[in-house]
């Protein structure tokens, strides 16, 4: 699905569920919450049945069987002392257990500079946790907690590929501190774009559903009428003007959870495949407007120096011209295809790219000053922080 700068700027404020974050346009390509008030009355959910899917678990029976797998994650930052906000900031927000080892996913930015964090499980033990590791770019991040294994139920990830706008889920976690609320919608949208908290890259495939989540359900899990984690709840989308619940919240995706959370397991850190360009896809219009010799591909906006895409040679644009609104910077490379695969948006140039390794080559199909040409460009490794 391809998304122009228009659509994802019609995201008008998305909220990182305590802390907004603006979404930019898709760039570059390679692949907080506030003080709260904690009640400790558990919420429970009703037992209305998810929808009219034969065999589907009702919102009880997935609660029932999820919740005890959903923990409170509390973690708190000591202020510099020449900072305006002196003294200790404390973030809110959920996670999940994944195994009997005693991990647990949550959101990055819950975690984000802690120097202290600790779980709470729904017995009431609260427990000192250890950051495994993050990653800023998907917005998440895993812990460890000492536990036994006996006292520990982890859900299970389900495939995110096979989600249908439509399907019944369910989102559990600990909305203005609120233990363990069910909350139920549908999947509203998938194949969403949304910011993450590192400003220069975008989270792909994202979930989009009306299921209430608010601030303190970072991190927390979204699930199938199997009771399958399909996404992790990380976004809302407040209107501009409140802070709260408008229908639309966001998650991050299964697949991308699996990844991630299995690489930091591995080694601790997540290695992303980098192209380094930023790109636009060529619209109708604009391939009419400007004669264009091609209809559909990604027109290489910038190359990022001394990346896979700059040693490779890519050329990037120099014209800058706004059609309909919107700003493209014309004159360079347009990659038509990767590894043989047409190549008609950021979406698909992406994918390509997630399918290799840093170190891999991808072979792009590239239009410049009209002639088609084939590039072979070395992947590298996307930078860890801006200064990266």
């Amino acid at each position: 699905m391809t998304f122009s700068g228009r659509t994802l700027a019609a995201l008008l404020s998305t909220a990182i569920l305590g802390g907004f974050v603006a979404v930019g346009a898709v760039a570059l390509l390679g692949g907080l919450e506030g003080d709260t008030t904690v009640v400790t009355e558990t919420v429970q959910s009703t037992s209305t049945e998810l929808g009219p899917t034969t065999g589907a678990m009702s919102v009880n029976e997935i609660y029932e069987t999820a919740a005890p797998g959903v923990v409170q994650i509390n973690s708190t930052t000591k202020s510099d002392a020449s900072s305006s906000t002196a003294g200790e900031q404390r973030a809110l927000g959920s996670g999940f257990v994944v195994d009997k080892s005693g991990h647990i996913v949550t959101n990055y930015h819950v975690v984000e500079g802690a120097d202290r964090i600790t779980v709470s499980f729904s017995n009431r033990d609260t427990v000192e946790a250890t950051l495994i590791g993050t990653d800023p770019s998907t917005d998440l991040a895993v812990l460890r907690v000492g536990v036994s294994a006996n006292a520990l139920t982890p859900l299970p990830l389900g495939n995110s590929d096979n989600v249908k706008v439509g399907d019944p889920v369910v989102a559990i976690g600990n909305p203005f501190g609120l233990d363990r609320t069910a909350t139920a919608g549908i999947v509203s949208a998938v194949q969403r774009l949304i910011s993450s908290p590192d400003p220069r890259f975008t989270i792909d495939h994202v979930i989009q559903t009306d299921a209430p989540i608010n601030k303190g359900n970072s991190g927390g899990p979204l699930l199938d009428n199997e009771a399958e984690v399909i996404g992790v709840n990380t976004q809302i989308e407040t209107g501009g003007n409140s802070t709260g619940n408008v229908g639309i919240g966001f998650a991050v995706p299964s697949d991308t959870v699996k990844d991630v959370v299995g690489q930091l397991l591995r080694t601790g850190r997540v290695q992303h495949p980098y192209l380094g360009i930023q790109g636009h896809p060529i619209t109708t219009e604009l391939a009419k407007t400007y004669r264009l010799p091609v209809e559909e591909g990604v027109i290489v906006e910038s190359v990022t120096k001394g990346s896979g895409a700059d040693k490779a040679g890519l050329k990037r644009g120099g014209t800058k011209r706004v059609v309909s609104g919107e700003t493209y910077i014309l004159g360079g490379d347009i990659i038509v295809a990767a590894d043989g695969k047409k190549i008609s948006s950021i979406e698909e140039l992406r994918d390509a790219i997630a399918a290799h390794k840093p170190g891999d080559k991808i072979e792009l199909q590239v239009v410049r000053d009209a002639n088609k040409t084939s590039v072979a460009v070395t992947l590298g490794r996307r930078p860890a922080s801006p200064q990266g």
